[in-house]
């Protein structure tokens, strides 16, 4: 039973002043990664590219900030592009 004892080593692992994000829509849904405090403030913006098995896609996702040390990534919704969208018309 490895997944039993997972969540217990986790917290262990997490100290007072680390940053600890979960990761919401895309890919990388329902990831929770720890930040430790070394490497500074997490990232306004986190881009993540998949190129396994067909054409790269790239998803970004965005921070919000919650009290504490935690936040949550949020998927960006794709943006329009201004030049397909003046080509097809």
């Amino acid at each position: 039973m490895p997944d039993a004892t997972r969540g217990s080593e986790l917290s262990e692992q997490v100290e007072a002043d680390d940053t600890v994000l979960l990761f919401v829509g895309g890919p990388l849904d329902g990831r929770v990664e720890v930040r430790p405090a070394r490497h500074g403030d997490p990232l306004p913006t986190v881009t993540h590219v998949h190129l396994h098995d067909g054409p790269k896609v790239v998803s970004r996702y965005d921070l919000q900030e919650l009290p504490g040390q935690a936040g949550v990534y949020h998927l960006r919704t794709p943006a329009r592009r201004r030049d397909h969208d003046e080509a097809a018309g």
